[in-house]
């Protein structure tokens, strides 16, 4: 068993948690960081910022998961949002690693977003290797954190591994992933059968199992990695695998994309049609090889698993 302890930031979120049970499982203390202590297992630090300090929280510890963040909003109301995600997303978690790298931390893990490459895939999924297109301010502060972080690595020595997520869902997802479980359960009609996008998507099972490799596997070590279930879906199929969990039935009209793009843009909803209608694709050949690591579950496992907490909670 490793008695040096893991620091997880953001240790009360939707992955956050599940790391930290997943790591006390496997015999791993943990330091479970989060801005309010509710639990006496949680270490309360307060507001993260460029000010933070970091020093009582890294004693023992050999390495570090930042999962904290300021997340994609889809009505942003800052008065200038990339300054806010900045303050975060860069400069609060290039505090951390500077006192990481000074307290001697192997290894710093640093969740990004797949976001950093852009939006939207044509034909050819995201690789790790491409040149980044971040599109809004979420995107650009996390590749700007990205950068910073790869340069504290080159100068002081501590091992940087990031990880650009797409979609992640599992027991206890909210968001959009919840809503189309809402929409089924509802049976509501839903006008998506004639969409064949393609889309990536991770379970809470699998990147909790890459992220605990990634804090400890040598060749992870400098990397950026790309993660998914490695099955992609379009929204037609991913409906239908959420409504065959659920048993029921599930009415897809097969509506042109053009129509429903042109009704979203009246209505104001372009944003979500276009998350709808659009694909996003990652390769994770290279994180497969490099790493040696496949999920720990199928798509069809983890919705099931989704969907059956879906119910149990409504």
């Amino acid at each position: 068993m490793n008695t040096l302890k893991k620091l997880i930031t953001g240790a009360n979120g939707f992955v956050g948690s599940a790391l930290c049970a997943e790591l006390r499982h496997r015999g791993t203390p943990v330091v479970a960081s989060v801005r309010r202590k509710e639990f006496d297992a949680q270490y309360e630090i307060g507001d993260i910022t460029a000010n933070t300090n970091w020093k009582s929280a890294l004693e023992g510890c050999d390495t570090v998961f930042h999962l904290a963040a300021r997340v994609h909003l889809m009505n942003d109301t800052s008065n200038d949002p990339l300054a806010s995600f900045r303050a975060t997303n860069v400069d609060a978690t290039l505090n951390l690693a500077q006192q990481a790298a000074e307290a001697n931390i192997k290894r710093f893990v640093f969740a990004s977003s797949v976001k950093v490459n852009g939006e939207e895939t044509f034909n050819k999924p995201f690789l790790a290797s491409d040149d980044p297109h971040p599109v809004d301010p979420y995107g650009q502060s996390k590749l700007e954190a990205e950068i910073a972080l790869k340069e504290l690595s080159l100068s002081s020595g501590m091992e940087v591994v990031i990880i650009r997520p797409p979609l992640v869902y599992g027991p206890g997802v909210r968001a959009n992933f919840l809503r189309l479980m809402q929409l089924v359960q509802w049976n509501v009609p839903l006008p998506l059968g004639a969409i064949h996008n393609a889309r990536s998507m991770v379970s809470l099972d699998n990147l909790v199992d890459f992220l605990v490799i990634c804090g400890q596997h040598p060749n992870a070590a400098g990397e950026i990695f790309m993660v998914s279930d490695d099955n992609d879906v379009s929204i037609s199929q991913l409906l239908r695998l959420i409504a065959s969990a659920m048993g029921k039935k599930i009415f897809l009209p097969p509506i042109p994309s053009k129509l429903i793009e042109v009704c979203a843009g009246i209505s104001g909803k372009t944003a979500i049609a276009n998350r709808l209608l659009g694909s996003l694709q990652v390769d994770i050949e290279h994180t497969k090889l490099t790493l040696n690591w496949q999920p720990v579950e199928s798509l069809q496992q983890a919705i099931a698993k989704t969907v059956a907490h879906f119910q149990r909670q409504h």
